[in-house]
């Protein structure tokens, strides 16, 4: 399948288009459940169904589809299994607003309607994100694309939560809860975002009953007086002297008729405030815990809105932060309030609508959680589950061994409604998979189902089997549960990850995946996090258009660093649009100069130094991407990638073989170095592929000699040629180029090695007509000195490639001694040891030494003063202290560049000098 015209220029989005739609039709992306290969399985994280392709999912996206075209390429039958969630809360939000348009809300719609325009909205616009994982190039089997509300989901979620129920594992209970007043909902504690604010200590007087002859009040500080309303005591550390005589007392609270208990409780910090603090167990977290060891009454004082309710009094109806101030002011006015102090406090807010929330006392449904951590925390502790970076272990160990009871009931309609029916008769609760007729205890009919439905992430940690089929026993779930590997970010290593895991174990019996793989976070050029209110977001779809998909997803790759955060610019995405280009080039190049050409395999006994070093290079390369790859080194197969495409193949081998494709050395090198360069071409593309693939299945199909596919996915992945690992010894040190030293070897070793001596050469020859600044266009003599003789032969016998890439217009090869060295001669040394070349280019006639020298002692002048300039501004106290690390940085850098520059000068200098005699 190939063809013999190329257009001059890239153009992205014709190829990306046609290709989308290529991969999607011919099923390639489909495995066989009837298949001999081994299987490789991965779960796509699913996008809410509200949402719109960002930075994160593109990276993300990106990453997995590498892993899934390399093991397709690799021989594995590989499900990259894709979905969507259904996003209770966000997606609530959303149909809220509409009907909010029409004058109306949901309680007006009523439930049933209610819900049915949500699956409206989802048939209508719900897919967007899945056209944009598309368009990114996500090679999923997009035949099996999920939904966490679909019925086959749907049933799992009743199965397990019938089960846990019945093992006890779920129960419904009143618990102090997180509660957001907007959406009328409970949060787990992963959906309060938590963020330092500042705040106000109020100090309020609370008098004792009976005062005391040196105790008349307590004095307590409270961050939130509003909830005072709702105290039923005040406590004191036992171990507190100040308090010891009044442990047991009662005190009067203020602005009201009730009387409180002062009890004791080891919790009591002795720092915070006064040592003296108010308990209120219907309103905070730690107080609920408290009130429960004591068994203190909790008032609730708050209704759904968070305004004030009956048991306020005057201040019932009222929002809570407007009764805040009316309740200091009449705290003030009369004579209870001792005094205020600024504070710092960490407030919480709704992660959806970024409302304060409000811990409240609520009849919730919960999954009792420490009976599921136990073994999800030994799973990873034996390594049955490897994160990776390791580091991430320890964020999961530390949430998993102080895991809470996670509160899976919310008061939304949308969403998997909660299987449990409530007896109107005799108060029972029938739990079922199906709609019961009656109530299980008392066999009447006067039942009504929960209207509360479950946490969106309940479904969500069913994701890997209940995708696969389960409750039933299916072939995907043989084949392909557990599945190989998890790319997801750290943000919801507790909200997905660590239940995915408990879930998994639980019901599965067996771990739901082997590598969890977290991956960077995308920030800005100037590493700052990206927001919309900093305006620094970068868009994907605005990045397609400008610079192309395959640009993009490979800047994302090579940047990909484990264990550390991407810094993400238009330059670096505009700098790999210009790599599509170079391969894109090089393709036209390839295919003008092997026109007529039958086959592209190589004739081993055709081969010269150049294309044996391109072999070798080739097989270096496809075990360095083979490594990386396995072990999530997705940065370091991209970087081997881009230098072997860009810096040997481009660079190096194109130009030395030019010639020989251009036919002047001959038929027999002009077939050779065809056979060579297509074969070496056409496995880059397959190496490329994963990162690259819509630009390198376009070029795959104007290659001459290949066998008909649809898709480089459906190759094979290219193999080392005869490469094996071993040690070097001191003397081989020398000889191996330093990238793949005490590696491996090839059979072409030594012509790779002699290769690399030609290249020493030319890169000395190259560095001393920059530093002389002797013209482009000049042709310079060239005399190499070499002590070793079997040095000297490579060198003769490569002499043409010397000439042409140095830009020779002779070459004289000898050993140390004899004829006086060149006169006015530039040096430089090639290779080292029992290999090393002196490298002589003399420059009479080439440059003016005089002119050269003083243009040299300008520019020394200048870097020196720079440098001086820079370095005075390091040394700034003030500069270090105000400027941000980022420029701080910089700087430090530039002073480096400028110390590298003044050397390179100093040296370039004295040498014109010496030359001068």
């Amino acid at each position: 399948m190939s063809k013999t015209e190329l257009s001059k220029s890239y153009e992205p989005k014709d190829i990306e288009e046609k290709w989308a739609r290529i991969w999607t039709e011919s099923g390639v992306n489909t495995p066989e459940l009837d298949s001999k290969k081994p299987s490789f399985s991965m779960v796509i994280p699913p996008p809410n169904i509200t949402g719109a392709l960002h930075i994160g999912h593109a990276l993300n996206v990106t990453l997995q589809d590498v892993l899934a075209r390399y093991k397709r390429m690799k021989g594995f039958n590989v499900l990259w299994l894709p979905g969507i969630d259904h996003a209770g809360i966000a997606t609530q939000n959303v149909i809220e607003k509409q009907i909010a348009e029409e004058g109306l809300d949901r309680h007006k719609v009523g439930r049933d309607e209610f819900v049915k325009r949500v699956w409206r909205w989802k048939e209508e616009s719900g897919g967007i994100i899945i056209n944009q994982f598309k368009r990114l190039g996500a090679s999923c089997d997009w035949t099996r694309l999920r939904f966490t509300m679909d019925e086959g989901l749907s049933r799992a979620v009743r199965e397990v939560f019938v089960r846990l129920y019945s093992e006890g594992l779920i129960y419904r209970g009143d618990y102090i809860i997180n509660w957001c007043p907007r959406c009328h909902t409970a949060l787990s504690d992963l959906e309060v975002q938590t963020e330092e604010k500042e705040g106000s200590l109020w100090y309020i007087e609370y008098p004792l009953v009976n005062p005391m002859p040196k105790i008349k009040s307590l004095t307590v500080a409270t961050t939130r007086p509003e909830t005072m309303l709702g105290d039923a005591a005040v406590a004191v550390n036992p171990a507190d002297g100040r308090y010891k005589g009044v442990i047991g007392k009662t005190l009067r609270l203020p602005l009201t008729d009730r009387q409180i208990p002062v009890i004791a409780d080891d919790s009591v910090s002795l720092e915070f405030g006064t040592g003296a603090v108010k308990i209120t167990p219907a309103h905070d977290f730690n107080d609920f815990e408290m009130g429960s060891r004591h068994n203190l009454p909790a008032i609730k004082i708050m209704d759904v809105n968070a305004r004030m309710n009956e048991e306020t009094g005057e201040f019932a109806g009222m929002d809570r932060f407007a009764a805040r101030k009316k309740i200091v002011a009449e705290l003030e006015a009369a004579g209870f309030l001792n005094k205020i102090e600024k504070h710092k406090l960490m407030l919480g807010s709704c992660y959806r609508c970024s409302t304060v929330v409000e811990p409240t006392l609520s009849k919730q449904w919960f999954v009792k959680t420490a009976p599921l951590a136990a073994p999800a925390i030994k799973a990873v502790e034996d390594g049955v589950i490897r994160f990776v970076p390791k580091g991430w272990e320890n964020t999961y160990f530390d949430w998993m061994r102080n895991i809470r009871d996670w509160c899976i009931s919310r008061q939304i309609w949308w969403g998997h409604r909660i299987p449990a029916w409530h007896c109107a008769d005799c108060g029972g609760i029938t739990v079922s998979t199906k709609d019961p007729p009656k109530c299980e205890k008392c066999a009447c009919a006067n039942i009504e189902r929960d209207p509360d439905v479950l946490d969106t992430w309940f479904s969500s940690a069913l994701w890997p089997f209940s995708t696969l089929g389960w409750p039933d026993e299916t072939e995907e779930l043989k084949i392909f549960y557990p599945t190989s590997a998890l790319s997801t970010s750290f943000d919801i290593i507790f909200f997905w990850v660590a239940r995915m895991i408990m879930m998994g174990l639980k019901f599965m019996d067996a771990p739901p995946f082997k590598d969890v793989y977290i991956h960077a976070l995308v920030r800005d050029a100037q590493g700052q996090k990206m927001s919309k209110s900093k305006g620094n977001v970068i868009d994907p779809l605005l990045m397609f258009e400008q610079y192309g998909t395959d640009a993009f997803r490979f800047t994302l790759a090579i940047l990909a660093a484990q264990g550390r955060d991407i810094k993400l610019s238009d330059e670096r995405i505009a700098g790999n649009r210009n790599f599509c280009n170079k391969i894109w080039n090089l393709t036209r190049f390839i295919l003008m100069n092997v026109e007529g050409m039958s086959g592209g395999s190589v004739d081993e006994s055709g081969l010269n130094t150049a294309d044996k070093w391109i072999l070798t290079r080739r097989s270096i390369c496809v075990l360095e991407v083979s490594e990386a790859v396995e072990s999530y080194g997705f940065d370091e197969a991209a970087r081997s990638l881009y230098r072997f495409v860009w810096h040997e193949l481009c660079d190096w081998y194109v130009e030395l073989v030019k010639l020989d494709l251009r036919g002047d050395n001959g038929p027999e090198r002009k077939t050779a170095a065809q056979g060579v360069i297509v074969a070496v071409f056409k496995d880059t593309l397959k190496l490329l592929h994963p990162f690259m693939p819509f630009i390198t299945d376009e070029l795959y199909t104007y290659l001459p000699g290949l066998q008909k596919t649809v898709t480089l996915m459906a190759t094979e992945f290219p193999k080392a040629d005869e490469m094996y690992f071993y040690e070097t010894t001191e003397m081989e040190k020398n000889v191996i180029q330093p990238v793949y030293r005490n590696v491996l070897r090839s059979k072409h070793d030594k012509e790779a090695a002699d290769m690399e001596l030609v290249m020493d050469v030319i890169r000395s020859v190259r560095n001393i007509r920059t530093e002389m600044n002797v013209a482009l266009g000049a042709a310079v003599e060239l005399v190499c000195i070499a002590p070793d003789a079997a040095v000297r032969d490579t060198l003769k016998r490569n002499e043409g490639y010397i000439k042409l890439l140095a830009k020779a217009a002779s070459l004289i090869v000898r050993e140390p001694g004899g004829s006086p060295l060149p006169k006015s001669a530039a040096f430089g040394r090639a290779s080292e040891g029992g290999r090393g070349v002196e490298v002589y280019v003399p420059l009479e006639g080439c440059i003016d030494l005089d002119v050269e020298t003083s243009r040299l002692s300008k520019e020394l002048d200048k870097a020196r003063l720079e440098s001086d300039s820079v370095e005075k501004r390091l040394s700034s106290e003030a500069f270090s202290a105000k400027a941000p690390p980022d420029v701080v940085e910089k700087e430090r850098e530039r002073l480096i560049g400028l110390r590298e520059k003044i050397a390179k000068l100093t040296a370039s200098i004295e040498r014109l000098k010496g030359m001068k005699g």
